[in-house]
């Protein structure tokens, strides 16, 4: 019983559901009138007993079945509809018969081909076969072959092979040698349900007994396990014995082909060997491709490239996993010998005739080719006994001698060249390598811009969202619009803008890769440099994008923001990133969300070898040219700093991956270094970058100072600290520095020294003795204080070098000190070297301190002492820094405290001397006092013309920040000393003492000195009152009344004596007020 369905069935509805029977529909009732038409002609027999000879009278009707068949299906699967029917009629041939009813009921459930293989009669292997030959389905033939469990399958192949032998026509042997050449190119198809239930169904046809019964759960082809081995080596067997009866010379070059391939594929070729180049693999489909269309007898002459490709395809791909077993290895080395013997002559002159190349022919010089080249290498690298070495160098002189005699032939390159048609049927149709064919395509200049290449970019531009891609069509696009070639301009500017396209939908990453090309490729203008002519609207998309990034500096905004710029910087990133520099210094707040946008390329990491900046990176270059040295307010400069900042240590934002795009080594070689000058403009701005840029990096793990020379860093700091010691010398104009930026270059060389010791591992001992010695030689052309800073530095390979005179004051270790000749150093300068020295540190003023010799139960040697320290300190005064002078200050109280220093108290502002306790005031009244007498020396005839104003100005600065201390002292001393816990230890009036005395002595400093200059000891002078005004409140005695009265009057005496008018005045009030 049959259900039979007269409506055409969807093709994709081959198959039913698992399990379930086959439709039988129209096509099936088809073949079934075919079986029924064979079977009258073949009457009064059954097609079961039919021969070979039997076949070409009855098996027409079956033949033009399935022929219809094909012809009523072509608008849909006419390959599916063949390979069912072929399926249908192998399950018919395999089918035992049904034993009992209910086996027939099993069946009929149980076995999805047996409906549809009732409506054919019994039929035999001859039937299968012959079939198979008249509708030349030697592919099909092997897929079905393959899909068979492994026992049925050899049992089958060799009853073809059986079949073959009988009678053996000269079809036969074409079948034969197509069957064995799809054997070789049989990769399998796991997708195919048809096969898979197949397979399943021929399981449940095998004997219970038999070992391979259990059907798998799918259908799979894994050469490892598959019977591809013996089945080739059956095949083998069966040319040995149909050999005699290969008569053409087509079939004899197919026959040496085969075998040929065989033996290098699935013997000789190691198994890891790499897939040959995309190139090669394009050129070898082009030539079987060409060869096919110039032979008109060849199947595959008329039909599409892309079918064309496909097959062609499966033609140069063979591959294997598994190898032959050596006895059949050398029984094909034997039979190549004897054909190549008995049919070489024939064929070389078939080779060498005029006749046109056809596929056979061309096979046979290819395989032998391969072959040859494989069994030369199989005989170096192979281990064989003698004998069998032999057999293979007899075959291989065999091989090349035949080969030496057609080479001409092999060397004919009249093809018809279609490897441009081949590549994009293959990008089309996304067949083997297809990617391979894209690069291909990209690259390829002479393809470019033809109407097939624009569509298929067209078509295809998804495939060509790949960095490399992009760059290889950027390149040819540049490489052709630049040539002599006429192309539309609509075609450029749609591969141009197709091109951008695939670019913008990259990752960040993958447009990094293709901007790091351009960059590479074509320099800081990108893409500009070149195709200017096709960017339109780049200044508009430019203008735009940035009024919009100086509107949003949120992280919310920052992804968009980086798209927005990822767009522009590849057609011009010199533009865009100059723009960025300029917008991210001028445009307050904003530098920071810049700096993200800009780490987020790390292609703009660039270096460029030519041009007119050869070896500096771009983000250097950009940055110098754009804003270095164009500041035009310290913010801008401040902007600058935290700018330099985040490109050299970029914050990560979240979802963007960053990189730096400044080298500290960088920073120091292009923004310092060339700076480090007391007459450069920039050497302010560069000392900040310095310690900015060795404060941020120090924690780094590699030591990057290495890459930028750190001794010559060494030593240009040590010559701008120089120029400091010659500072009130230099003109105006050459000072862009004041003396308070001394600290900051000291600070940055003890930093720096600090560094390069911490990793002196990194320097071989012959490399390190070199350097300190080369910077020790040039440090001699220095002031000597410039080399005793580098004590330290210097320690365990040279004393430190001091004048003479110091050896004089001094008790110096000759083991650690050395005496140089100094000019200016001469007689009774000793304390002047002293007190240089105690001015560089606090470790160097304590080991001075400890080694001076001065006898304290001397006082003539104190007096003296104490008289020179003076002058000493007048003539270091004027080059000190703000931190050198804060160690002569400590020095002074020290040497105080140790009753060193005398300074002698007059009574030139003392009108009485009143009962008062003193003592606790002594030093502060001692420091003050010695700075009018400091400055009445200073102030000399002998003196006064050694500094410019601006020298003044600098020390009645370090003069107020002295007293400021001394005033800060006094009302320390007045509010928690011990005697202030009672009325007995009251020191007010003592403190209102102090106070007087300091303000004469800063009013008589005031008068000595230019009034330009004044301005902050006049702000001092009115301190000084108010703390005099708050402290007398606090006593309002008759007794105090009255010497207020009198301090009053005594105070306006000396305020009177002061100019300008203007300030005058104002004390005056002040002191009313009281």
């Amino acid at each position: 019983m049959a259900f039979i369905c007269f409506d055409k069935c969807s093709p994709d509805l081959v198959v039913s559901c698992i399990g379930g029977p086959l439709n039988i529909c129209e096509e099936m009732t088809i073949l079934h009138g075919g079986f029924l038409m064979a079977e009258q002609l073949f009457h009064p027999k059954a097609l079961e007993q039919l021969t070979k000879s039997d076949w070409e009278h009855v098996g027409q009707p079956i033949v033009e079945a399935l022929k219809e068949i094909s012809s009523a299906t072509a608008h849909s699967q006419p390959f599916a509809w063949k390979k069912k029917a072929l399926i249908i009629i192998w399950a018919k041939v395999l089918q035992p018969s049904p034993v009992s009813p209910s086996d027939t009921d099993t069946r009929w459930q149980e076995d999805v081909f047996f409906s549809v293989g009732n409506m054919i009669p019994t039929i035999n292997h001859t039937v299968l076969f012959e079939l198979l030959k008249s509708l030349e389905a030697s592919g099909l033939f092997i897929q079905l072959l393959m899909a068979l469990p492994t026992t049925i399958g050899r049992s089958e192949l060799q009853s073809f092979l059986e079949h073959m032998t009988i009678d053996t026509s000269s079809k036969d042997v074409a079948f034969f040698l197509d069957v064995w050449w799809e054997m070789m190119k049989h990769k399998g198809d796991e997708q195919d349900p048809l096969l898979s239930q197949f397979r399943t169904m021929a399981h449940k046809y095998l004997p219970s007994s038999d070992e391979f019964s259990h059907p798998p759960k799918r259908f799979k082809s894994d050469p490892d396990v598959g019977p591809t081995m013996p089945l080739l080596a059956m095949l083998l067997n069966g040319l040995k014995q149909i050999q005699k009866r290969i008569l053409s010379l087509g079939m004899k070059c197919c026959a040496l082909a085969n075998l040929a391939d065989m033996l290098s594929v699935f013997a000789l070729m190691e198994d890891d060997t790499q897939e040959v180049s995309a190139t090669v693999y394009l050129d070898k489909l082009a030539t079987v491709i060409s060869v096919w269309n110039s032979d008109t007898q060849n199947p595959y002459h008329q039909q599409a490239l892309a079918d064309k490709v496909k097959e062609a395809e499966r033609d140069v791909s063979l591959t294997s996993l598994a190898k032959l077993p050596s006895e059949t290895v050398f029984m094909g080395f034997e039979l190549m010998y004897n054909l190549l013997q008995e049919w070489g002559t024939e064929l070389q002159d078939m080779l060498n005739s005029s006749q046109g190349t056809n596929y056979d022919t061309y096979r046979l010089c290819d395989s032998l080719t391969s072959f040859s080249q494989n069994l030369e290498l199989y005989l170096d690298t192979a281990s064989l006994p003698k004998e069998e070495r032999e057999v293979v160098l007899e075959l291989a002189k065999c091989v090349r001698d035949f080969l030496r005699k057609t080479s001409r032939m092999l060397n004919d390159k009249g093809l018809e060249d279609i490897t441009a048609s081949i590549a994009m049927a293959i990008i089309e149709q996304k067949m083997d390598r297809y990617m391979e064919m894209c690069y291909i395509f990209a690259s390829e200049k002479k393809w470019a811009f033809s109407d097939e290449w624009v569509a298929c970019l067209v078509n295809n531009r998804c495939l060509f969202r790949e960095p490399d891609l992009v760059l290889s069509l950027l390149e040819t696009v540049m490489e052709v619009i630049n040539s002599n070639r006429v192309i539309p301009q609509t075609h450029i500017k749609q591969v141009i803008c197709l091109t951008l396209e695939c670019y913008e939908d990259l990752s960040l990453p993958d447009k990094n890769k293709v901007l790091s090309g351009v960059l590479h490729y074509l320099g800081p203008k990108g893409l500009s440099d070149r195709l200017s002519n096709y960017l339109e609207g780049f200044q508009e998309d430019l203008n735009t994008t940035f009024n919009q990034l100086a509107q949003s500096t949120s992280e919310q905004g920052l992804a968009k923001a980086v798209a927005s710029v990822a767009h522009l910087v590849i057609l011009n990133p010199e533009v865009v990133v100059k723009k960025m520099c300029s917008l991210a210094v001028t445009n307050l707040g904003t530098h920071r969300f810049l700096a993200q946008i800009l780490t987020a390329f790390p292609a703009l990491k660039f270096t460029e070898e030519q041009g007119p900046n050869p070896y500096t990176s771009f983000m250097v270059s950009c940055l110098k040219e754009t804003v270095w040295t164009k500041f035009s307010t310290p913010k801008e400069e401040k902007q600058f700093l935290e700018l330099v900042s985040c490109l050299m240590n970029p914050v990560k934002p979240q979802g963007i991956p960053i990189a730096a795009l400044l080298e500290p080594d960088e920073v120091l070689k292009e923004f310092v270094l060339p700076f480090l000058m007391l007459d450069m403009e920039e050497v302010g701005l560069s000392l900040k970058l310095f310690i900015q840029t060795l404060e941020a990096n120090a924690g780094l793990e590699e030591y990057w100072l290495q890459t930028c020379s750190p001794f010559p860093l060494l030593f240009s700091l040590c010559q701008l600290l120089d120029s400091f010691s010659k500072f009130w010398q230099l003109p105006r104009e050459k000072r862009y520095l004041t003396l308070d930026s001394k600290d900051l270059v000291t600070h940055i060389l003890e930093l720096l020294c600090e560094i390069v010791l911490a990793n002196i591992e990194t320097f071989s001992p012959d490399t390190w003795a070199k350097s300190l010695s080369w910077l020790h030689r040039k440090l001699d052309q220095l002031d000597w204080t410039v080399g005793l800073r580098l004590k330290d530095f210097f320690e365990g390979h040279f004393k430190c070098e001091v004048p003479a005179t110091l050896f004089e004051i001094c008790k110096l270790s000759e083991a650690q000190w050395t005496s140089q000749a100094h000019e200016g150093y001469g007689p009774g300068t000793g304390l002047l070297a002293w007190m240089e020295c105690c001015s560089i540190s606090n470790s160097v003023t304590e080991q001075m301190l400890s080694l001076l010799v001065v006898n304290v139960g001397n006082p003539e040697e104190v007096r003296l002492f104490s008289k020179g320290f003076l002058v000493a300190l007048v003539q270091v005064m004027p080059w000190c820094s703000p931190q050198e002078w804060q160690y002569l200050q400590q020095l002074t109280r020290k040497l105080l405290e140790k009753q060193l220093l005398h300074v002698p108290y007059s009574l030139e502002y003392v009108q009485f001397v009143p009962l008062l306790n003193l003592r606790p005031f002594a030093q502060e009244l001692q420091l003050s006092v010695l700075s009018l007498r400091a400055f009445q020396f200073l102030c000399s005839q002998s003196c006064c013309n050694w500094l410019p104003l601006d020298g003044w100005s600098h020390v009645v600065k370090l003069l107020c920040s002295s007293l400021t201390s001394v005033l800060d002292a006094v009302r320390l001393i007045q509010s928690v000393g011990p005697w202030a816990q009672g009325q007995e230890g009251d020191l007010t009036q003592e403190t209102l003492f102090v106070y007087t005395q300091m303000f004469c002595h800063v009013l008589h400093i005031m008068a000595m000195l230019p009034q330009e200059v004044c301005e902050p000891l006049y702000v001092l002078a009115l301190e000084i009152l108010t703390c005099y005004e708050t402290l007398s409140k606090t006593n309002p005695s008759v007794s105090s009344l009255l010497q207020k009265v009198d301090e009053q009057r005594f105070l306006k005496s000396i305020a009177k004596n002061i100019s300008p008018e203007e300030r005058r005045q104002t004390l005056l009030q002040k002191i009313n007020n009281f």
